[in-house]
């Protein structure tokens, strides 16, 4: 037997026979304790987090098809608008009562369109306030609990 497996049998035979000191294994324990609980609290914060992103996906989320779905209803009426001129314009016997209704039907445009716009301007004003404050409140509450696990 060379004098390496020989040192390498003789260290396994004693560490064979070797203690761990009471006070080492305690300690160990509790780390892996203390580890653990911190790990559950962490994860328990991570795991929250994920939740209150959700949520903060779901206003935007929310948020976004009230907008397009305000978009869609605006466009459908300035389509239904723009059919009923031309319908109306069609219509019309005389040159000036075509100016006429086509003058009507511009003006008229341009004051549902303002109003849409401050419509459309409002909802996104509302929508972004409510996600960014659902965004807000979701880091505040991760923070405190990461603050809470530290």
């Amino acid at each position: 037997m060379n004098d390496f497996a020989r040192q390498t049998q003789e260290f396994f035979s004693a560490a064979k026979e070797a203690r761990i000191p009471d006070q080492v294994q305690a300690i160990a324990e509790d780390s892996v304790t203390k580890a653990r609980e911190t790990y559950g609290k962490f994860n328990t914060a991570a795991m929250d987090g994920v939740k209150v992103l959700e949520e903060v996906m779901v206003t935007a989320h929310a948020g976004a098809k009230s907008i397009g779905d305000k978009v869609l209803k605006n466009a459908e009426a300035t389509t239904e608008a723009v059919f009923d001129a031309a319908q109306a314009i069609a219509r019309a016997k005389t040159l000036p009562e075509v100016v006429r209704l086509q003058t009507a039907f511009v003006q008229q445009q341009f004051t549902v369109a303002g109003a849409q716009s401050k419509e459309l301007f409002e909802l996104s004003t509302k929508v972004a306030q409510q996600t960014f404050e659902s965004l807000n409140a979701a880091a505040t509450k991760t923070f405190e609990q990461i603050k809470k696990a530290s």
